[in-house]
């Protein structure tokens, strides 16, 4: 039982993933998380941004997702970088690595190994990211697209930021939104899109646990 929901920045997919896969019992993957840390590991040792250089980062890589209370911990060669990788630092180099064929194959292979194992661990995943329906578990039924206005993305990414103690200017965190929307759209591997037979739900002016509950409505009419 592995459920998809992809989306761009901002869009809520998130924390509706986490509280979808609470009140299923099931594991929750936050692949974007994979991209920061790779993307954490590039910028500390500055390396150069090319797929050679790249590749033979990801391969001498230890990267690991561990589930802690319900909450996802991520690991590069044994360091916890939860906390690190949440700066707007490393969400513009997690966008520049993610353009990169090399980073692409380590890491989608990477979330189908973990995402199949935890499915089977817990009896279900709900899997969040960019490419989650499209590529990484293409065959699920189970595909969801959330987006937003850019105003309230950038709204919400903006009090996210402010949360975490970072400080941060509305009006830049919004130009920041663009600026990814249009890496993410525009990169000629596995861009951003809806995947085929993905339920697209545009999350503005919606609460979050309105939007699980469509989300649950959907799985269910599918499942009868």
């Amino acid at each position: 039982m592995i459920i998809t929901i992809d989306g761009p920045v901002g869009s809520g997919k998130s924390t509706v993933a986490k509280l979808l896969a609470r009140r299923l019992g099931y594991a929750h993957m936050d692949t974007g998380a994979m991209y920061r840390a790779i993307g954490w590991k590039a910028y500390i040792t500055r390396t150069n941004l090319n797929d050679e250089e790249l590749e033979r980062l990801c391969v001498n890589t230890g990267l690991q997702l561990e589930l802690i209370d319900d909450h996802q911990k991520v690991y590069i060669d044994g360091k916890d970088v939860s906390a690190e990788i949440r700066t707007p630092e490393i969400s513009r180099m997690a966008s520049l690595v993610s353009t990169f064929a090399s980073v692409r194959r380590y890491l989608v292979r990477t979330q189908r190994e973990t995402g199949l194992g935890w499915d089977r661990q817990y009896g279900g995943m709900v899997a969040e990211g960019r490419d989650m329906g499209t590529v990484v578990f293409s065959e699920t039924p189970y595909k969801f697209y959330l987006d937003a206005d850019i105003k309230e993305r950038g709204m919400r990414r903006w009090e996210e930021l402010k949360a975490r103690g970072i400080d941060a200017d509305l009006d830049e965190t919004i130009k920041e939104l663009v600026k990814r929307d249009e890496n993410d759209k525009g990169r000629s591997i596995d861009p951003l899109k809806k995947a085929e037979g993905a339920t697209v739900i545009d999350t503005t002016g919606l609460t979050l646990d309105g939007v699980v509950e469509e989300i649950i409505k959907v799985i269910n009419q599918k499942n009868n």
